[in-house]
């Protein structure tokens, strides 16, 4: 299966750098048919990346997350005005579904939990914590990249305690 993922954030600013952190671990480690995008935010041109995707997952930061992280799937929504600056995910997908007059494939929101997002500093003590928990989360998405088996991944995450 073809899956894009995207990798949000700034790795300059401090906990910013979660999504780039685990992109960089993703890059060390070829996967057949899983291709990989990095930006410090998203853009109208990343609706493009996801031609040819049967499966897209965005990773970012956040700061209002439950820790360690959330996992949810994510439908085309334009949540502003569609302009040349920073979209959210969902909003990716509206433009695709706009350009290309097709719906865009099943996406995911892997979104960790950062504490500090000051620039120039490293990761925080729990971020690294956090960062440990959607490494293995990760793993087990791409080992089983299906549309079903992350829709069950996420059920599973949305009843735990």
């Amino acid at each position: 299966m073809n899956v894009v993922v995207f990798g949000v954030g700034n790795p300059s600013r401090g906990d910013d750098a979660l999504g780039p952190r685990l992109m960089a671990e993703l890059e060390a480690v070829a996967r057949p048919g899983v291709r990989l995008v990095e930006d410090f935010q998203l853009q109208v041109e990343h609706a493009l990346d996801l031609d040819g995707a049967a499966l897209a997952l965005f990773i970012d930061a956040g700061t209002g997350t439950p820790a360690p992280f959330t996992f949810a799937e994510i439908q085309p929504r334009a949540s502003r005005a569609v302009s040349s600056h920073a979209l959210d995910p969902a909003a990716v997908l509206q433009v695709f579904r706009d350009v290309r007059q097709t719906p865009p494939p099943p996406a995911f929101v892997l979104c960790v939990r950062g504490e500090s997002f000051e620039l120039g500093a490293p990761l925080s003590e729990a971020a690294e914590h956090n960062l440990t928990a959607a490494r293995q989360w990760l793993a087990n998405c791409l080992a089983n990249p299906t549309p079903a088996h992350w829709r069950q991944l996420a059920g599973d995450l949305a009843l735990t305690p």
